[in-house]
C-alpha cells in the first residue's frame, strides 16, 4: 500500500494539478423539488447514544440546508432505544428538538415503545407527535413515496 503522501503526489503529477478531487454538484432530479413537491425524506432515531442522535439531526439540518426550507419535508422516526431523545426528562438533545420543531421538521414518537416503556404523550417534548408503530411508519411512508435514509 503507497503511504498518503504517495498517492497525492502521483495524482498531481498524473493529472497535473495540485489536487485530485474535484468539487462537483449534485445534479436535481426531475421533478426538481419546489414549494408545492417538495422532496419527502424520513430518518430514523433507534438508538440512545447521543453522538448518534446529535448525527442524525445534523443531517437533517445539512438537508434544509442543501434543498431549502420550503422544498424539502424531514421526518425523523424515534422507535426503541431511540425513544430517549423524544422525552423531556430523559432527552440528551431537547433544546435542539425544540429547535427544529420551529424549522418545520416533524418528529415522530413509536407507540409501542411508549407503551413498552410505560410512557404517555404527557412525556414527550411538545410539539413531538407519535404513531402507533414507528417501524411501520417507516413502511407506509416509504410507500407513500418518502424517501427513508437510515444513518
Amino acid at each position: 500500500m503507497l503511504p498518503l503522501v504517495s498517492v497525492i503526489l502521483a495524482c498531481g503529477v498524473l493529472l497535473n494539478t495540485s489536487a485530485c478531487a474535484e468539487m462537483l454538484d449534485t445534479e436535481l432530479s426531475e421533478p426538481q423539488p419546489d414549494f408545492d413537491a417538495p422532496r419527502k425524506i424520513m430518518l430514523q432515531i433507534s438508538t440512545s447514544d447521543e453522538k448518534k442522535i446529535n448525527d442524525v439531526l445534523w443531517n437533517a439540518v445539512n438537508l434544509q440546508k442543501f434543498y431549502g426550507i420550503d422544498n424539502v419535508r424531514i421526518a425523523i422516526v424515534a422507535f426503541g432505544p431511540g425513544m430517549q431523545a423524544l422525552y423531556s426528562e430523559t432527552s440528551p438533545v431537547g433544546e435542539r428538538i425544540e429547535s427544529l420543531l420551529k424549522y418545520g421538521i416533524e418528529f415522530i414518537g413509536c407507540g409501542n415503545t411508549m407503551e413498552t416503556t410505560k410512557h404517555v404523550e404527557a412525556d414527550l417534548i411538545p410539539g413531538v407527535g407519535f404513531v402507533t408503530a414507528g417501524i411501520a411508519e417507516i413502511v407506509e411512508r416509504q410507500l407513500a413515496g418518502w424517501i427513508y435514509v437510515h444513518p
